[in-house]
C-alpha cells in the first residue's frame, strides 16, 4: 500500500491540472457524463482496450494540424476501429502529447464523435493525458556515439518532446485526484535493475556514467496509474505504459534491458508491499497497489513471450504473475497474416493467433506486443484482437497490408465482469 505524504485537491471541472505541469488530466463536467454508464447502463461488463494507433507525427504541431479538421484518412481509420470495437476504456499509444490536451480533444471531437462508414460515433466524456519522456533532451551522450543530441540522447527516443505519447479515453469518470504518474522515476532506484554494461571496460553495468544514472529515467514514455470509477465497485486501476522496443542498440542491449525493467515496474507495483516499497511517483508518494485493489495492465509492451528480441523473457514477469490474468486474445486475421507474410513468421514458436503487430517479414516478423491483462479477481468474459481477415469487407480500410491504413498494431480488447468486489 502506498503512502501519501501530500495530496492535491482537484475540482471536477472541464480541465484539471496538477502543479508543475507534470500531469494534466482533462475530463468532462459532471453533467456531461451523468448518464454515461458504459456498455449496459449500470454495467455488468466493462471493455478495456489498448491500441498503438501510430498517431505520432514527425514534427511538433503536425498532429494538431492533422486532427483540426475531420479529413485525415489515417485518423479516421483509427477512430473507426475504436468505434467498431467500442471499448469503455481505451489506451491509445503513439499519440503525440500536446500541452493542455489539445490533440486529445481534437481527436475526440473531430473523429471519435463522428461516425465513419456506418460505424456509430463513440462518446468518451473523460480522458487523461500527461507529459512523457520521449524527445526530452537529457544533455548527455546516452548512446555513447561521441556526440550529444538527437532522438537517441533524449530520455526516451523521440525527435521532439511528447512524440510517441499516449492518451486514455474513458466512458466512466477518472478519479483525477488519485492518478499517479511515474515519468521521473530513476532507473537506478529500482533494486536489482538490469543496467547495461559497456563491453569495452572491465567494470560491470557501466554503459551509463554515474552522472547519467543520476538523471536517467526508467520510463521511455511514462507509467500511469489511472483509476477508473465504475459504478457499484471500487475503482479499477488502469495501469498503462509503452516500454521501449528491445532493439535499435548494440551488444550492451540497453533498450532490451530497459524494456525488461519497464515491464518489471508493473509486476512490482501490483505485488505491492515490500516489493513496491522503492517506487515513488511524480508527487513523491511511495509504494504500489494494495491487495484489495483491482487493476488492468494495458499497453504496447514491445515484448513477445516466445519470439522477438526481448531480454530474459521480459513479458513473463506479467504473464506468470500470480495477480495477473492472461486472457490470450486471438484473431483469425493474425493467423492468415503469418502465412501470407512468411519470412520470420515461419520459424516462430509462439501461436500466430495471438499476434497483435504486423512487423517486418524478414525480422522480427509478426509478434504479440500489445496486452490487456486484468487482475486475478476480475472475471474475464471475452477477449479478442481486431485483426480482420482479408475476406472481410472492412479489411482494406481498417487493417490492410503495408503501408497500413491505420497502424501496424491491432487493437486488443478484454471484457471483464464488474459485479465482484463491490464497494465496502
Amino acid at each position: 500500500m502506498r503512502t501519501r505524504p501530500t495530496r492535491l485537491a482537484l475540482a471536477a471541472v472541464a480541465a484539471l491540472a496538477v502543479t508543475g505541469a507534470t500531469t494534466v488530466a482533462v475530463t468532462a463536467p459532471a453533467a456531461a457524463g451523468a448518464d454515461q454508464q458504459g456498455r449496459h447502463g449500470k454495467p455488468s461488463e466493462v471493455r478495456f482496450a489498448t491500441f498503438n494507433a501510430s498517431l505520432n507525427r514527425n514534427a511538433e504541431g503536425q498532429l494538431v494540424a492533422d486532427l483540426s479538421t475531420p479529413g485525415n484518412a489515417q485518423a479516421a481509420a483509427v477512430a473507426e476501429t475504436i468505434q467498431r470495437t467500442n471499448p469503455d476504456v481505451v489506451l491509445v499509444n503513439e499519440f503525440d502529447y500536446v500541452e493542455d490536451g489539445r490533440a486529445a480533444e481534437l481527436f475526440r471531437e473531430n473523429y471519435l464523435e463522428v461516425g465513419h462508414n456506418g460505424a456509430a460515433p463513440v462518446d468518451y466524456p473523460y480522458y487523461f493525458v500527461a507529459p512523457v519522456n520521449t524527445g526530452v533532451p537529457s544533455g548527455f551522450d546516452l548512446n555513447n556515439n561521441g556526440t550529444i543530441g538527437g532522438g537517441d540522447d533524449a530520455f526516451g527516443f523521440g525527435f521532439f518532446p511528447g512524440q510517441y505519447g499516449m492518451v486514455v479515453y474513458s466512458k466512466y469518470p477518472i478519479a483525477a485526484d488519485d492518478v499517479r504518474t511515474f515519468q521521473h522515476f530513476l532507473w537506478k532506484d529500482m533494486p536489482g535493475a538490469v543496467l547495461p554494461d559497456d563491453p569495452t571496460t572491465p567494470a560491470p553495468a557501466d554503459w551509463y556514467s554515474p552522472e547519467e544514472l543520476d538523471v536517467f529515467r526508467l520510463s521511455s514514455k511514462s507509467h500511469w496509474d489511472v483509476p477508473i470509477r465504475i459504478p457499484g465497485r471500487k475503482p479499477v486501476h488502469f495501469l498503462v505504459s509503452h516500454p521501449t522496443p528491445p532493439t535499435f542498440d548494440g551488444v550492451e542491449d540497453r533498450n532490451g534491458k530497459r524494456n525488461h525493467d519497464e515491464i518489471r515496474f508493473w509486476a512490482d507495483y501490483v505485488t505491492g508491499g515490500r516489493a513496491a516499497a522503492y517506487i515513488y511517483d511524480d508527487e513523491g508518494d511511495t509504494g504500489g497497489l494494495g491487495r484489495g485493489q483491482d487493476f488492468v495492465i494495458a499497453g504496447d509492451q514491445n515484448a513477445d513471450p516466445f519470439d522477438g528480441d526481448s531480454y530474459d523473457d521480459a513479458i513473463l514477469q506479467l504473464l506468470d504473475h500470480p495477480r495477473v490474468q492472461d486472457p490470450h486474445p486471438t484473431s483469425a486475421g493474425a493467423v492468415e497474416a503469418a502465412v501470407r507474410d512468411g519470412g520470420a513468421n515461419l520459424t516462430h514458436t509462439g501461436p500466430a493467433a495471438e499476434d497483435t503487430a504486423d512487423f517486418a517479414d524478414g525480422a522480427p516478423g509478426n509478434l504479440r506486443a500489445d496486452y490487456v491483462l486484468p487482475s486475478e479477481r476480475l472475471a474475464v468474459r471475452d477477449a479478442g484482437v481486431y485483426w480482420l481477415t482479408s475476406s472481410d469487407p472492412l479489411f482494406t480500410r481498417l487493417v490492410g497490408t503495408f503501408p497500413f491504413p491505420a497502424s501496424d498494431h491491432r487493437l486488443v480488447w478484454v471484457d471483464v465482469r464488474t459485479g465482484r468486489a463491490p464497494v465496502r
